[in-house]
Order: structure tokens, then sequence, then C-alpha cells
């Protein structure tokens, strides 16, 4: 079950006469529905609406989907991670696919449909629209199954030029540090795990060791962010256009020398009126990245993971060469003045030094260049019939640049040489729509029939890279492939990518009533070369009805329910975003033979199974609303929904002597989603004060209702020497985690001896006291993995969040929070196969004798209980939180003060995010989404806590 909660609230200090003109005289506002618009009081679908003006005062962190975040109800926004350029997870309506294809909403920018929107300016957006339930994503048939997001960039208007700049510049830093063991408290842990084994200490005096080294204080650093963005637009009767270009640079705040991201773009849009029936235009936008990256939510290395895990007595610089890992090694990382970095001579396998780990890390960045471009010409061929046409295409390079050094970290992390890698990828991928349009209006009745077809090529793909070992050089400033190595020591490879392409048709019929009987009804017919030929087409139909009952004239004129529109519609929608060629058999290298003179050939084998049948996963989707306006001022919507997605496709397992590299895929599995959303504005005005509010909630209830095979469960998430954590339960929600249910601790032998089964036997044989007593599940008097129990859920039960936006005169106020409840977050930050790994103070609670604790076991490395080599709900925390997420406080300068320097407007801000997280959860950052893997923090980068100065100007 998940719901989402949002609420804006917005106070401005100028008249709103709009609120008291009559209803006739009133502006209709418009929404996009996918080749078209339609006026928003016709509507007959969910939808919500996101304009400029929402998000133009809001300096997100680099990426532009963080704008949905608490402005549209079922919209869940959620940080991957706090490094800068990373995406955050987006999901409309919960899960959709939990097999082989993608939870991420279809994105269409100007038309056209891409694969992400990290390269587009925030600035640049004129409003967005998500299309949240079938009958108005059916439009986009087989990629609409997980939502789609329109987007339209700013254009041109008719009348003077005006320039604009937006820009801002701040400084972040760690909102909060873990609280791990400092150097003599984790002596005492490691003796004391020692001593429950029946060991021997290792630290004979461990309040001499002190505090020691803090690994975090090494790693954390304040980072600087800034944005500047200038745009000009203009026009005549004949021709438009809007231009902008912008630059966009983040430091990280871990190891900002190998973590950082900037971004350059530049946009041009242009209409043009050729002839009174002609108007052609098009849309070009181009952005350059690069960046760097650390290794996050990673417990195998990276600087976050080695800083949680490493002894706190290893010194950041070695105190003692004469040891012999400084003795023997000749190619120990050094600091800048010759000084060798410290080497743990506890925690070894990946954790490494931090800061001698961010030296071999320096010649590595990854980069690319994004074009995105259309153009389009639309025909008016009567006053009642419109043709468009318009081509769409993404041309996109990227590549990273690696240079390894010799270096010794740690005996697991020995580089005896140096190598300098470099990659390259190209895809370009294209389409065109044609659409034909007819609006009329006869009497009280208003028709819309839209006509369209489409094909689409995508994946025209090909990458290539090439590595140089032994170079005469071993530091990345002077790395090159201009060196003339050994023909022995270069190394290339190149690849061509699976090209595939999508035929479409569709169609779409909007008729009304006198603006009282709605109707819409959709369908499309979409072809695609990802599936079997038996199941290359399928057909996607939608319909949706909506009565205005306040139109009608038994309707009384009333000062409670103003206006009171019901709608409903039902809808089929399909998902494609799988591998390609998913149900094809491919021959492959690698089942290599000999013959009778003993020389090893290549062999070839098929891949996997062929399966001709594939076929689309399928999501059908039923909406029932009402939209309300109550008291003049307030705006209420209700939507109810069902969503169930069929043929999930997933890999199924097959036995090994049948010699595949890969299972196949199969459609083979059903889930269910059952939703609430309320949405509520309120809007207002007193005289220099006025206020504008906006709500909404959303409910979620997911539940898995079919596996192959008729399983019960498959495996899902795993955690190192746990296993599996989480799993695909049929009639459960999308990966629950799963595990032991602990009920306490056994305090003395008594306990552990009156813990038996039917025959007397004791449950847990092995257990001491201090371990932790495990509940038996299934009653079978013994304890092991069947007696896993579902401990609770990885997606969020409920999400919230509220904007409150209040202008007095030329000050400006914006508060923005948002949070969730009701999910369960496993922490995963410790290295359990590394037994000298670190802990968080949370250990010095536990149990040392009887009565200490009961709720965290003795410290033990050899566990015959197993109390930290098994999955139980020790790993689990709550990962409710509410999090001020932004506050902004403007000053807008008088016109005449403005214009004193030839400007129109100037307004200046001070900005704080990320100031108060209230949660009780002990990680870095609550907010963890993984993608598709909810809930499992395996040492997650947090978001920064910022505040930033901006300047918002316009000539």
């Amino acid at each position: 079950m998940v719901a989402v909660l949002y609420f804006t609230a917005s106070f401005n200090a100028q008249n709103t006469k709009n609120d008291t003109l009559p209803k006739e005289q009133k502006i209709e506002e418009v929404v996009m529905i996918g080749y078209g618009t339609q006026k928003k009081s016709n509507v007959t679908g969910a939808i919500s609406s996101i304009k400029a003006s929402d998000i133009e005062n809001a300096p997100v962190a680099g990426r532009p989907e963080q704008v949905l975040q608490g402005r549209a109800a079922g919209v869940s926004v959620i940080s991957n991670s706090g490094q800068p350029g990373s995406a955050p997870t987006v999901r409309v309506r919960g899960i959709t696919s939990f097999g082989a294809g993608s939870n991420d909403p279809l994105w269409v920018v100007d038309g056209i449909v891409v694969d992400n929107i990290g390269w587009l300016n925030q600035s640049d957006i004129e409003g967005m629209e998500i299309l949240k339930d079938g009958a108005s994503a059916a439009i986009y048939g087989v990629s609409a199954a997980k939502g789609v997001v329109l987007i339209t960039t700013k254009k041109g208007a008719r009348g003077r030029m005006n320039l604009s700049y937006n820009g801002f510049f701040g400084v972040g830093s760690a909102a909060r540090k873990l609280d791990l063991l400092n150097a003599t408290q984790y002596a005492t842990i490691m003796n004391e795990a020692n001593i429950n084994d029946g060991k021997a200490p290792v630290f004979s005096n461990p309040a001499s060791l002190g505090t020691g080294t803090d690994w975090q204080k090494q790693i954390f650093n304040s980072a600087q962010r800034q944005s500047h963005e200038i745009s000009i637009s203009g026009g005549s009767d004949k021709s438009t256009f809007y231009t902008s270009f912008g630059y966009y640079d983040q430091q990280g705040i871990v190891l900002r020398d190998i973590s950082n991201y900037k971004r350059i773009n530049g946009r041009f849009n242009s209409t043009h009126k050729v002839f009174d029936f002609l108007t052609v235009g098009q849309t070009f936008a181009y952005t350059h990245v690069k960046a760097q990256g650390i290794d996050d939510n990673n417990e195998f290395g990276g600087p976050l993971s080695s800083a949680i895990n490493l002894d706190p007595i290893t010194s950041v610089l070695a105190t003692d060469l004469s040891l012999p890992v400084y003795t023997n090694n000749a190619n120990i990382v050094r600091d800048q003045y010759g000084n060798p970095y410290g080497i743990s001579s506890y925690v070894s396998k990946e954790m490494t030094n931090p800061l001698a780990f961010q030296e071999t890390q320096r010649g590595r960045y990854r980069w690319s260049d994004d074009i995105v471009a259309n153009v389009f010409a639309d025909v008016k061929i009567n006053k009642h019939i419109n043709f468009k046409s318009s081509v769409n295409g993404k041309l996109a390079y990227w590549g990273n640049q690696a240079f390894t050094p010799i270096a010794y970290l740690s005996t697991a992390n020995n580089n005896l040489t140096n190598s300098l890698y470099r990659e390259m990828q190209k895809k370009f991928e294209w389409n065109t729509e044609n659409t034909i349009t007819y609006q009329n209006k006869f009497g009280a009745h208003n028709l819309s029939i839209l006509l369209g077809q489409g094909y689409y090529e995508y994946n025209i793909s090909y990458g290539q890279g090439a590595t140089y070992k032994n170079l005469p050089v071993n530091n990345w400033e002077d790395a090159s492939f201009n060196f003339d190595v050994a023909e022995s020591d270069k190394t290339s490879n190149a690849w061509d990518g699976k090209q595939t392409h999508k035929a479409s048709y569709f169609a779409r019929v909007v008729y009304d009533y006198n603006n009282r009987y709605l109707f819409t009804g959709t369908l499309r017919r979409d072809g695609s070369s990802k599936f079997g030929r038996n199941n290359h087409w399928g057909n996607f139909p939608a319909m949706s009805l909506g009565w205005n009952i306040s139109n009608e004239n038994f309707w009384p004129e009333n000062n409670v329910v103003n206006s009171f529109k019901l709608r409903g519609g039902y809808g089929v929608l399909g998902n494609d975003a799988i591998d390609d060629f998913a149900y094809a058999s491919f021959l492959v290298p690698g089942s290599n033979y000999t013959s009778g003179d003993n020389i090893i050939r290549v062999g070839y084998a098929p891949s996997t199974l062929e399966n001709p049948d594939l076929k689309w996963e399928r999501t059908s989707q039923i909406n029932i609303a009402a939209d309300l306006k109550l008291f003049r001022n307030f705006d209420l919507s209700v939507d109810l929904y069902r969503k169930k997605s069929t043929d999930i496709l997933r890999r199924v397992e097959l036995p090994g002597y049948l010699g595949l590299s890969q299972n196949p895929f199969r459609n083979i599995g059903d889930m269910n989603n059952d939703g609430i959303e309320v949405s509520l504005g309120y809007k207002k005005s007193w005289g220099d004060f006025g206020i504008s509010a906006n709500g909404n909630f959303a409910y979620l209830k997911n539940e898995i209702l079919r596996l192959e095979g008729d399983k019960e469960f498959v495996n899902f998430a795993s955690y190192q020497t746990l296993g599996q954590v989480s799993r695909l339960q049929v009639g459960q929600s999308y990966g629950s985690f799963y595990g032991y249910q602990n009920l306490g601790v056994f305090q003395n032998q008594a306990e552990i001896d009156a813990y038996r089964n039917a025959s007397g036997g004791l449950i847990q044989a092995n257990a001491k006291p201090g371990d932790y007593k495990r509940l038996d599940a299934n009653g079978d008097g013994k304890i092991d993995d069947n007696d896993f129990v579902n401990l609770g859920n990885s997606v969020p039960k409920y999400t919230f969040g509220f904007t409150v936006n209040m202008n007095y005169k030329n000050f400006d106020l914006m508060v923005f929070a948002q949070g969730q409840a009701g999910n369960k977050i496993f922490q995963g930050l410790r290295r359990l196969d590394i037994q000298e790994a670190n802990y968080q103070t949370a250990i010095l609670n536990r149990w040392t004798g009887e009565g200490t604790s009961n709720t965290i076991a003795r410290i033990t490395k050899d566990d015959p209980n197993q109390n930290y080599t098994k999955m139980s709900d020790y790993y689990l925390q709550k990962g409710d939180y509410l999090r001020l997420k932004l506050i902004q406080i403007g000053y807008t300068l008088s016109q005449d003060a403005a214009k004193t320097i030839g400007a129109s407007k100037i307004r200046f801000y001070v900005t704080g995010e990320n100031l108060v997280t209230f949660t009780k959860y002990t990680g870095y950052d609550p907010e963890i989404a993984g993608g598709d893997t909810f809930g499992i923090d395996r040492a997650y980068y947090p978001q920064a806590r910022t505040f930033l100065f901006g300047a918002n100007v316009q000539f």
C-alpha cells in the first residue's frame, strides 16, 4: 500500500480581480492532452498540470525531474543520490512492472519521445502535463503504461524583445553524519567479540587509543553550486523566437575533486507564419555534460563505504613506516608532500583509505553531448481541418575516460601496471508523426476528431573503446594515447547497437454537448520489432465520459457548490521498455571445444530459447472522479482508480544442463494497484495580502497477483552474505522484506532451555545467552529459512508534502516540505564479511549480561546463532521522515528602481535547501529509492544542506 500526500499554498500580494469576474468572462485554462489541447473544465481523464510559474523560482539540484516533487498527486519523485547530476526515481501511480519492463514514465518533450530529460534546462520549461490514467495516456499506446509526462518548452511571443537572467550561487554541506565508534569504543567491541568466541582480546589497552580517526570528517567537504541562464525572446506578426543559454556547476559534498557535475546548454525555438494557411517551426536544444562521480549505494568499496567500515585506529597518514606494509610495497599512494597514506591492518578487501583512493581517481570522468530537435509544419486546410507533420530526433554522444595508476591501496587493491581507457558511444533516434484534426461546432454540439500516424526508429547506435597499458608516466595529467606502447599493451573493442522500430496508427474523438456531457474515445495500434512474430501488433483502446452537472439548467446558483463535474474512464496501455529482441535466440561465443588434435576451437551456441509468442505487458486502468468548486474559493478533485498489469515479462529459470547462457523471457506475472487521489485548492485575497493554496493526497495499494509456474514467491534483492532480503510474493506488495522475526534476546540459559518444540527438543540448540530468540513461524520445531515472514514494505505507504508561497508588497516567501511514512529501510551499511569492520554507536547498547538489552544481540564473530549473518528485522528501520526541503525569501525592487538600469523587473532571493529532517532512521538519508529496488541503503550519497543567493532580472 502506498499513499502520496502533497500540499501547495501560495500567498499573493496582488489583487486577484479574476476571482470576482463572472464565470463567462473568466479565462479558460487549457491543458495538453497529447497531440492537442483541451479546456480543463472539459477534461475527462486524470491529468496533473505544472506551469512555468510553479517552478521558475525553485532552484532544483540540476535535474528537471525534481520540479515534479510535491506538485502532482500520485506522482512520486524520490532522490536516488545526493551526488551531483544523479537522476531521481519518478513513478506515476506506483509500480507497473516487476519484470523486464521499466517503471519510468514516458517522457515527451515538444513531441519528441526521449529516454530521459537530464539534458533539459529547467528554466526552458513552459509547462508539464502528467497523463496518469488509462484514458488520457492511451493516445501513446504501447509506451504509456508507466504514465506519460508531456513537456512543452518556452516559445517567443509577438511584441518587444525580452531579455531575462536567472541565476544563483550557493554552498552546501552534509546535513548529518553517522554516529560511528571511535578508536577506544572500537577496540572495546573487538575485544569483547573475541572473548565471547573464546579467544584472546586483540587490544591490551583500548583507552590509550583515544578517539582515533574520524573518516567521515576526511571525506565530507563544503561544496559550491551555481547556475546562470540568459534567455531572449520576441517576435512579430510573422515570426516568433525564444533562445536561451545556460551554465550549471555543482560540486559534491563527498570528495568534491572526484565528485562534480558541469552542464552547458543552449536552445533555439522559432515559429514562422509563411502563409495564412501555413505555419512552420522548429525546436533545437544542445547540452554538454562533464562529470566525475564516486561509487555510492555500493557496499563493495568507494569512499562512503570505506569511511563507514574502516577502523578508526588507522591514521590518515602512515605513522610507523617500519611496518612491512610500507617497507615491502614501493607503490604506496602518497600525498602531495610525499607522505604515504595510512593502510589499515584490520579492515581489508575493498575498504581503502578514501584519501588515497581519491588520488587514484582523479583521471576519471564521463561526458555527454545531446542534440534534441524537431521541425514541423502546420497546414490549415480550412477553418475546420488542420494537418500537422513533424520530424523529431535525438542525437547523443557520450563516453568516459579513466586513468588507473600503479598504486598499492591494500592487498586486495594493488595495481601493478597503469592503464588509460577511453570509450565513446553514439546513438540516434528519430520519429515522424502526421496528424489531421477536424474541429467543428454544431449549435450546442462540439466535436473534435484526430487521426494520426507515426513511425519511430530507436537505438541506431555503436560504441568503441581502447586501452593502453604500461604507459611511461604514472599521473593522469600526462597520460596520453600518443605514447608508443607495445602492441601487446594495446586492446580495443567495438560494438553495434540493436536497432528497433515501431509503427503506429491512432485516433481520438472528443465531443461535448453544451459543455455538459463530455466524451473522449481513443484507439491506438502499435507494431514493434521488439516482440515475437506472433505478436508484433497490439491494440490499445480507451474511453472516458464526463458530466458537468453544474451546467445543467436545474443546477441552482449557490455559494456552496459552485461547479460540479463527474468523470470516469477506462483504458488499456502497453509497456515495451524491455530488452531489444528479447524473443529471439542469438548465437554467442564461449562454447569452445576440442577435436582429436586437442586444438581448442571457438564454438558458438544459442544464448537462450526463442519465444515467438512473446508479447508486451498490458496495463488496464479504470478511473472514476469528481471535480468541484466550493464556496467560490475552493477547488476539490477526487480520483479513484484500479490499475492492473498483466503478462508481465520476466526471465524464467531453466535447468543448467540445457547449456543456455541466459534464461528466456516469458509473460508470467500479474500485479494490481488500487488508489485514491484527492486534490484541494484555495484562493483568496485581502487587499495587499492574498493566498492561494493547493494540496493533494494519494493512496495506493499494490499487490502481486501471479508469478511464473504458480510460484508463491521469487527472490528479489540480495545483500552480501545474508542472501535474499526481499521478495516478490503473491498477495503482498512489490519488493517486501522477508526474514526472521526476532522475539527478543535470550537473557539466560533457562530461557533457551524453555524454548522447545512439541517433541520437547530445543528450538535453538546453538543459542547462548545474549543471542536472538527467533519466531518459529511454521511451527515445525526448528529455525530455518522456512520461518521467514513478511517484515514490511519497501515502498512507502504514505508520501506527503506541502508548499507555501506568501507575497506581501515587494516581499515573497516560499516554504516546501515533504516526507513519507509506512515503509521500512534495510540498512546495509556494514560489511558483514569483514569481521573487523566498524559499527555505529548503536552497538554500544548490545547485550552484555542479563537484563542489559532485549533488542541487540551479543557481539560475536563466529556467530553460531546467526544473529547477524541471517536476514532478520534487526536490519530494518522505519523510513518515516518529514523534511523541510526548501525555504526561500525574495524581494522585488520597485519598478522605478529597476528602470534605473533599464530593467522591467529585478528580484533577489535567498534559499535554504534540506534544512531539517525529522526522522528516526539512523542512516545518512531516509529518502531512498534505488530505481526499482526500493528501500535498500548500501551507503547512499546524502543530499546536501545548501544555502543559495539568487537573482531574477528581466529587461
